[in-house]
């Protein structure tokens, strides 16, 4: 299933839930700085315009660089439900990372705490290329820019990254952040069935694999 909303792809939707694929780029919801322009903005006035009535409110975050998917709740009784799951840990999130060089280990745990808090990553690597590393990433923990902060630490950042990295240290250049949420797998909060979904690799991000022959 893809729909479309004001060109926002859209994977999954039913009576309580819809999830999208973000484009990087993009806020989820305003800073401080109140950004008017935001996914949650484009969704709601599509909905606005098409006279519906319910809001849509998001379950979780994305960085405005990282693409991919993103649950959102049709009213605050669902969002409390599903932001709920994410709570105890019920949400598998799978990400694509495009990380710098090439890994001593193909797979592995990185347990390092962030801001004095437990964090754990479990990565695979997917693919070796010459300047980079095809990467499929688990976050076993929610903290904030966890996978860009683990892989700066282990010395393999995330290609484009320009907050825990310099540009400098790339040999290969990207024009955003390579980082995608590729897959999520929960039971549904409310139907009890099993959801799994998965958004394709942005063609940005294909396009430099290609680059990499």
């Amino acid at each position: 299933m893809c729909s479309f909303k004001m060109n926002i792809p859209v994977v999954y939707e039913d009576d309580w839930l819809m999830v999208a694929d973000k484009p990087s780029g993009l806020l989820v919801i305003p800073t401080p700085k109140k950004e008017s322009r935001t996914l949650t903005s484009i969704l709601n006035d599509d909905l606005k315009n098409k006279g519906l009535s319910y809001r849509l409110h998001p379950c979780h975050r994305l960085d405005r660089e990282t693409s991919g998917l993103i649950i959102y709740a049709k009213g605050k009784s669902a969002q409390k439900k599903m932001m709920q799951e994410f709570k105890n840990k019920k949400i598998e999130k799978t990400y694509i990372a495009f990380a710098r060089g090439l890994f001593a280990k193909t797979q592995g745990q990185i347990n390092i705490p962030i801001e004095g808090q437990r964090a754990l990553t479990k990565y695979r690597v997917l693919q070796n290329y010459q300047d980079l590393s095809l990467v499929e990433v688990v976050p076993l923990t929610g903290r904030t820019n966890q996978i860009r902060i683990h892989f700066q630490q282990i010395g393999h950042p995330i290609l484009g990254e320009t907050k825990y990295a310099f540009r400098r240290d790339f040999k290969l250049k990207a024009k955003r952040l390579c980082l995608h949420a590729r897959a999520l797998k929960f039971v549904h909060p409310l139907t009890k069935e099993g959801v799994s979904l998965v958004a394709p690799l942005p063609s940005d991000m294909k396009d430099l694999l290609n680059e990499q022959g």
